[in-house]
């Protein structure tokens, strides 16, 4: 009898469990309102419904109006970093619990529009890089509905700030627009974590504000490396380089390129593995990287240089190589003067065969193209100076006759003026 009266007891207990009364759904959310702080810190607050059930533990369900993000938190408030470029709603609502399966109350919505201004006045191709840790460069490209001679202003605000500063180097390079501004990784382990948030616009306000959320893990290029060390042993060339400062070597990634001028081609050797663990290098090696290119050719002069970009263990992106480290040559340097000497002898050379070459062309034309006679030139000139003669003779026979008419006409005159008296 005892035992059937626990089984009944426990059918009754499921019984009432099975017909227990729903979840309340609870009434809306209040006063949903949304503010603006920094430059795109967007903050949403609210307050907890009227007319709550008094056994029920409130929890705030909310998500965006893409229904991304989807949140449930005791705290009457929510914030996002966004770049205001868009509108953007935030969906909240309130419930008994923290399941997710448990429906919320109606959903109350609350908006924050974009910028006041024509969309397509507003800079477009906004990017931002963090150059080795030390300072943020910034460049865009002005909207399509702007005056060329607008003048643009960049703002920008971190964690590290008390207030919004203004970039006040701004630069030209061709269509592109930039600005850079110091930012110095701080001695805190969650500097990193956070964000730079930039706005761009011009100082007559007469184009739209364009924003950017800069993540501090991501599009940041490293400084060059330096090489420090470059020797041969046992047919292998070792190199030694120290690391750009600032980083860890385990968050960077590099490429050694070797030239050597035995070959017109170039060896690119990406390093994963450090080497500075062997012997072969010197003890002192912290702060640097070192790898061992096998087989080099001996009495070769080599030239080496290096670059770094960061990885996927620290950063989020892998992609911007620094620039290439001063480059650094080792073995035996081939004889410039030799190769001055040709330079000057070919030149030479090449231009005495050119000049033996068309005169000989020319002999050889005069030979196999000899010039054909003018008869009618022989003629003329044979001609030509038969009758050259002719008037001559021609002429000084009347100039003697009129010569020696004139000395007699003298002579008679005379004879008859002495004869007269």
């Amino acid at each position: 009898m005892e035992r059937l009266a626990r089984l009944c007891g426990l059918w009754a207990l499921l019984l009432c469990a099975g017909g227990a009364a729903p979840t309340e759904t609870q009434p809306p959310v209040t006063n949903l309102s949304v503010s603006v702080e920094n430059l795109c810190t967007v903050i949403w607050t609210w307050s907890p419904p009227e007319r709550a059930s008094p056994n029920c533990s409130l929890r705030y369900f909310s998500h965006f109006g893409d229904k991304q993000d989807k949140q449930i938190a005791p705290e009457t408030h929510r914030e996002m970093e966004v770049a205001l470029n868009e509108k953007i709603c935030l969906q909240v609502g309130s419930q008994c619990s923290a399941n997710e399966s448990e429906k919320p109350s109606i959903l109350v919505e609350k908006c924050i529009l974009p910028p006041e201004g024509d969309p397509d006045s507003a800079v477009t191709d906004l990017q931002c890089i963090w150059y080795n840790l030390s300072y943020m460069m910034c460049s865009w490209l002005p909207g399509r509905n702007t005056s060329p001679d607008t003048n643009y202003t960049l703002y920008y605000w971190h964690s590290s700030l008390g207030k919004i500063l203004q970039c006040e180097n701004i630069y030209r390079e061709g269509q592109h627009i930039g600005c850079s501004f110091n930012l110095t990784k701080g001695k805190d382990s969650s500097f990193e974590q956070h964000s730079v948030q930039i706005m761009v616009k011009d100082d007559a306000g007469k184009i739209r504000p364009s924003f950017n959320i800069v993540s501090l893990t991501s599009h940041v290029k490293p400084g060059p490396p330096h090489i420090k060390n470059l020797f041969f042993k046992n047919g292998a060339l070792y190199v030694q380089w120290e690391n750009p400062k600032k980083f860890n070597s385990r968050c960077l990634s590099y490429e050694v390129e070797v030239n050597n001028s035995q070959a017109e081609s170039h060896g690119n050797f990406y390093v994963e593995d450090d080497k500075c663990q062997n012997s072969e290098f010197k003890r002192n090696t912290e702060g640097t990287t070192c790898f061992i290119v096998p087989g080099v050719l001996p009495d070769t002069y080599y030239t080496v240089r290096i670059r770094v970009k960061t990885n996927k263990f620290c950063y989020d992106d892998d992609i911007l190589w620094s620039n290439w480290s001063q480059a650094m040559s080792i073995g035996k340097e081939p004889n410039s003067t030799f190769y001055i000497t040709m330079l000057l002898i070919i030149p030479v050379i090449v231009a005495g065969a050119v000049i033996v070459l068309l005169l000989y062309l020319k002999r050889l034309k005069i030979i196999i193209f000899p010039p054909i006679p003018d008869p009618g030139k022989i003629f003329k000139e044979m001609f030509g100076d038969q009758n050259d003669d002719t008037l001559h003779w021609k002429k000084y026979d009347i100039y003697e006759k009129q010569s020696k008419e004139e000395t007699d006409a003298v002579v008679l005159i005379e004879n008859l003026k002495k004869a007269s008296p």
